[in-house]
């Protein structure tokens, strides 16, 4: 799936909400696409406990466990979410999304390991970290 235009990210999102994206399409960037449009269309959903219900749901539906070591996770999610409102913002309110995305996908936080520059593994993969927040190890969130 190629998200180069905003009505591609917005029949991912959409797809996501109502849990008939296949997992395949749940890759990296697609979770950015999917942050990223809910942040600008539907910003209620993506309030901390609107989110967690979203994921989970999203998760359940396509055969993924929500456990202490699979599924939703809540440390990636809240931090996910304030990068973001981050890369929204440094651009004009009416950036095409693509745009936004293509930005956020060349920054560090394009790499899937981008959190490790502020959690150790083993905090960031912990239990504790899966169910609820849990601060930062390393270094504080650069936002």
């Amino acid at each position: 799936m190629t998200l180069s235009d905003d009505s591609s990210i917005e029949h991912l999102a959409l797809r996501f909400i109502d849990r008939s994206l296949p997992r395949a399409e749940w890759t990296h960037e697609a979770h950015w696409a999917a942050a990223l449009w809910l942040a600008r269309h539907r910003p209620e959903l993506t309030a901390p406990d609107a989110m967690r219900d979203l994921i989970m749901g999203f998760n359940e539906a396509t055969g993924t466990v929500n456990s202490d070591s699979s599924g939703y996770h809540h440390t990636i999610t809240l931090a996910s979410m304030r990068a973001t409102a981050h890369h929204l913002h440094a651009h004009p309110a009416d950036a095409p999304l693509h745009d936004v995305l293509a930005s956020l996908m060349a920054s560090p936080h394009g790499h899937p390991d981008w959190l490790l520059d502020c959690w150790s593994r083993e905090t960031l993969f912990s239990p504790e970290a899966r169910r609820d927040w849990v601060a930062p190890d390393i270094a504080p969130l650069p936002f």
